[in-house]
């Protein structure tokens, strides 16, 4: 049941099996940044054009280890783990998209990135919206994986399964990949009670973010597996609100909407963010390249 009720829950899982070596990250530059009163943790690599990395709920930049080399090969990633996650304490504040996104551009700012492109995933694809709605100047392409814009996104069986998320599963998580991932790294790792309800009592809060949809005023790539946790009427919805869906595209795509959607096949919301398909779809995007081909 946990796999359906936390975003991200098989990051911890996927990182405890793999080899030590691959884990290990060459010419990481690490450090804190202090952003509405929480100590985010956050890590540097890679030379290019600023990428901002948001990692999904209950995870960490972990997450994104086996698809880190693919993401940094070009880029400079600054990939940041969430308040009450990973490296970054949880401290007293709820967690909340609309503030953690406001500390993002914070955190930007004060590693001296003024413009950057943003990858987020489930959690940290809330957050990456925010940012991007919030100050639309700092982003040049957004890529929001497996995230949605309002509550009534999700199958509806999904809402009483996050809604008990809390303390009280503290203990039977014990022995789990990703209670294991989580007390080897966090500043305070008897906090896991704390931060499961912290999370659940986000994800009991509604939210319809439709009137933000139109503040994204950079190119946005929507992208979610075919058998995510969100109802596809969702996804092109959210699609059309970017204004793309809405018309053929003409012969000379004079018609096509700067935005993007893109349905990747045989995934799920827990393993997306592990899919090769992935970087493969988001980065061409996010370097301005075009799929277009003649017909000749």
């Amino acid at each position: 049941m946990l796999k359906t009720i936390v975003t991200g829950v098989l990051a911890a899982v996927a990182l405890a099996a793999m080899p030590a070596a691959a884990q290990t990250q060459a010419a990481i530059r690490s450090g804190h940044a202090e952003a509405g009163g929480i100590s985010y943790y956050y890590e540097v690599q890679g030379q290019g054009e600023p990428l901002l990395l948001l990692h999904g709920g209950l995870g960490s930049i972990d997450m994104f280890r086996p698809l880190l080399p693919a993401l940094a090969a070009k880029r400079q990633v600054i990939a940041v783990d969430l308040q009450g996650h990973g490296r970054t304490p949880l401290g007293d504040r709820p967690i909340d998209l609309v503030a953690m996104g406001a500390d993002m551009a914070a955190v930007l700012q004060q590693l001296g990135v003024q413009k950057a492109d943003v990858l987020g995933y489930s959690l940290g694809g809330g957050v990456a919206f925010q940012l991007a709605a919030q100050h639309p100047e700092m982003v040049r392409r957004l890529a929001l994986v497996s995230a949605g814009y309002a509550q009534d996104g999700f199958y509806p069986e999904m809402l009483p399964q996050q809604a008990a998320v809390g303390a009280g599963m503290a203990e039977m998580m014990k022995g789990t990949p990703m209670y294991t991932s989580y007390v080897a790294v966090a500043p305070k790792p008897d906090d896991f009670p704390r931060l499961l309800d912290a999370m659940g009592a986000l994800m009991r809060k509604p939210y319809d973010w439709s009137a933000d949809v139109p503040k994204l005023t950079m190119p946005v790539m929507l992208v979610f597996g075919d058998s995510d946790m969100y109802r596809p009427e969702h996804e092109v919805k959210f699609y059309q609100l970017l204004g793309g869906g809405l018309r053929d595209a003409g012969w000379q795509r004079e018609h096509m909407s700067q935005n993007r959607l893109a349905i990747l096949p045989g995934v799920t919301h827990y393993d997306i963010f592990l899919s090769p398909q992935l970087p493969a779809t988001v980065m061409p995007f996010l370097n301005g390249e075009s799929a277009k081909a003649d017909w000749k």
